[in-house]
């Protein structure tokens, strides 16, 4: 895993955490009943979550669950809905980046190609974590609004708008270092591929040469002139006398 892929990857993993903050919180939104003046020298306040809606002042905490699921508005089931997929989505980026690590492999010894794609797909979970968190932490005020006045934003809500932003970030450097890494190691395959050929063809031009000198050298010596014997020659003198 490259430096910058490794940044997105503890990038989507704080974002990650900051959603789980806000998912198991209540203070995403404070209330406020009898308009804004009132509420403002009021020292008791009501905040609103997903999962409960709580009244605080010095005193005393107390928070009612919601509980009435028929009678719950659609933007609270959305918004549940919406942040546990994110919190699901976020386990299985966090698992596909941690096997695409070069020191972790399934099996046999895995390509990189596969670890790419691997690689690739927790940063698409990441986005898609990025995604449902920004949805759920924007429709969730503005439905509260339309029933009640909103006071102002809870820390909640501000850290899920963080966490949503540091998913969508790391998801995206993660698939950007993913594809960039793939495309240098298919070019070098290329390379290579196109590098072989003319080895080839120098290694078969040596063999023929190595056959040809090889018959040449297995190939008979022709034999010596025959020479004249002394006993011709002589005839040959006494012939010519």
């Amino acid at each position: 895993m490259a430096c910058p892929q490794f940044g997105g990857f503890l990038m989507g993993c704080l974002g990650w955490l900051c959603i789980l903050v806000a998912v198991s919180t209540n203070n995403w939104v404070l209330m406020c009943k009898y308009g804004m003046n009132a509420c403002k020298k009021s020292e008791e306040s009501k905040i609103k979550g997903p999962w409960a809606e709580c009244s605080v002042s010095a005193a005393h905490y107390e928070c009612q669950p919601l509980t009435q699921i028929l009678e719950l508005p659609a933007y609270i089931h959305t918004t549940r809905a919406l942040m546990i997929a994110a919190s699901t989505l976020s386990v299985l980026a966090v698992v596909l980046l941690l096997m695409s690590l070069p020191c972790i492999s399934v099996g046999s010894s895995e390509p990189t190609s596969a670890k790419n794609r691997q690689a690739m797909l927790g940063g698409l979970c990441f986005v898609f974590v990025g995604v449902c968190a920004t949805v759920s932490t924007v429709w969730f005020p503005i439905g509260v609004h339309g029933e009640q006045d909103l006071r102002s934003f809870g820390y909640s809500l501000y850290v899920g708008w963080v966490g949503s932003v540091l998913a969508l970030l790391g998801g995206l450097l993660i698939i950007c270092c993913s594809l960039s890494s793939s495309s240098s190691s298919s070019s070098n395959g290329h390379a290579h591929g196109n590098a072989y050929p003319p080895n080839h063809h120098h290694g078969h031009h040596n063999s023929d040469r190595f056959y040809y000198s090889k018959q040449a050298a297995e190939q008979p010596a022709p034999p010596p002139p025959a020479a004249s014997s002394p006993t011709a020659t002589s005839h040959a003198k006494t012939a010519h006398v």
